[in-house]
């Protein structure tokens, strides 16, 4: 039987009423959410898995004769990574020892010569006086006639000659002094600068020998056996991956109560949202992307068009988490900051460092090493005692 269209009208503004307190039900729902929930949450899939990426560069030159790792292999903060044909660097380093070696002799050689010119100083000051006397009694036995006067002429003439050469070896012993005064076989300019230059050809051979600045897995790499590497050339990378943090890149407009510290909840795509990461805001980086661009904005010129723009935070990662459900850098994910507490300042900076990342001690022993190596050499070549002091020479009056 069909329906009168008084039924039909009664039954559709019965329907159109519950579909209306739907709305309103929904819109009373997602409304008393939002204030008190949503909105105190910032969320984006503009977000991605970070990490340090250390490059492995060579720092001599040198043909690579041999490399020790392949793509993906785990390696240890010192392992030997590559090694350079180290020919040229050992017989530069074996021409920077023979010449210290040789500087150590020659200044030893200026020091025996500076004892050598104050034993002939001693030797002329005791003739002098000899002669200086012979004169006085030459000169009491004139008048007596005991010696003649070309004799007593003859010893004025010896002492004027011997007053003339003492004043010559004064001079030389001078210049030995102007070179050597207050020094020490140890401590000599020449002796020093040969050090140097040995320690600086020492650390061009040892940095034939390329080795992991930190501990992590090898990741682009780039060297082949023959290639030349020259200082700076990029041989491969090193990715820890026991230290990694979220960017997410948020709206200037979304980020009023966003502050360092705050919860953070992070799906991966890897893992899905069955296996959520957890972590907090750890800084908000001083400027939006586009500052920091190859190219940066000039909106003083040409057309302005007003854009919203991103502004990158950093986001810690819990570190059991990552062992548990390992990440690598570049993967995508979607950040839930929950933006209840506002209490500290956007500008706080509560960023952690890595403490293997951002430290290296694989070249820490190098100039150590060198300067016992030259030490060795200069002791080898010395002839007397390393630091005998020099004595004062009496130079006479």
């Amino acid at each position: 039987m069909p329906l009168d269209r008084k039924t039909l009208r009664s039954r559709r503004l019965i329907l159109l009423s519950l579909v209306a307190l739907a709305a309103l039900a929904a819109g009373l729902y997602f409304l008393i959410r939002w204030r008190t929930h949503d909105r105190f949450w910032v969320t984006t899939d503009n977000a991605f898995v970070v990490g340090n990426i250390i490059p492995v560069q060579a720092d001599a030159t040198g043909v690579v004769a041999d490399v020790l790792v392949e793509e993906s292999n785990k390696v240890k903060a010192g392992d030997l990574l590559v090694r350079l044909d180290e020919q040229r660097a050992k017989a530069a380093l074996d021409q920077s020892a023979a010449d210290l070696a040789r500087a150590v002799r020659a200044v030893g050689g200026q020091f025996a010569a500076r004892r050598q010119a104050c034993q002939k100083i001693a030797s002329q000051i005791a003739l002098r006086d000899r002669t200086r006397h012979d004169v006085m009694r030459y000169r009491q036995a004139l008048p007596s006639g005991s010696v003649s006067q070309q004799v007593l002429q003859n010893a004025v003439d010896q002492l004027a000659s011997l007053e003339a050469e003492m004043h010559e070896s004064r001079a030389d012993y001078q210049a030995f002094e102007s070179r050597l005064g207050g020094l020490t076989l140890t401590n000599h300019p020449d002796i020093e600068a040969a050090k140097a230059r040995y320690a600086e050809n020492y650390i061009e051979f040892a940095r034939q020998r390329i080795k992991a600045p930190v501990s992590g897995y090898i990741a682009k790499r780039k060297a082949q056996i023959g290639d030349r590497a020259r200082p700076g050339d990029l041989l491969m990378q090193i990715v820890p991956l026991d230290f990694l943090w979220i960017e997410a890149n948020l709206w200037e407009n979304s980020m009023e109560r966003v502050r360092p510290g705050q919860p953070v909840t992070i799906t991966v795509d890897l893992y899905g949202a069955s296996a959520p990461f957890h972590g907090r805001v750890e800084g908000i980086v001083p400027g939006s992307g586009s500052v920091f661009a190859l190219l940066a904005p000039d909106n003083a010129t040409g057309n302005f068009i007003h854009i919203v723009q991103r502004v990158p935070v950093y986001i810690s990662l819990r570190p059991d988490e990552l062992e548990k459900r390992p990440l690598r850098p570049g993967l995508s994910s979607v950040i839930s900051i929950d933006a209840h507490n506002v209490d500290q300042s956007p500008n706080a900076s509560i960023t952690r460092m890595d403490p293997k990342a951002d430290k290296t001690e694989i070249f820490a022993n190098e100039i150590a090493d060198a300067n016992m190596r030259a030490q060795k050499i200069v002791s080898e070549n010395l002839v007397e005692a390393p630091n005998a002091a020099i004595t004062a020479c009496p130079i006479g009056e």
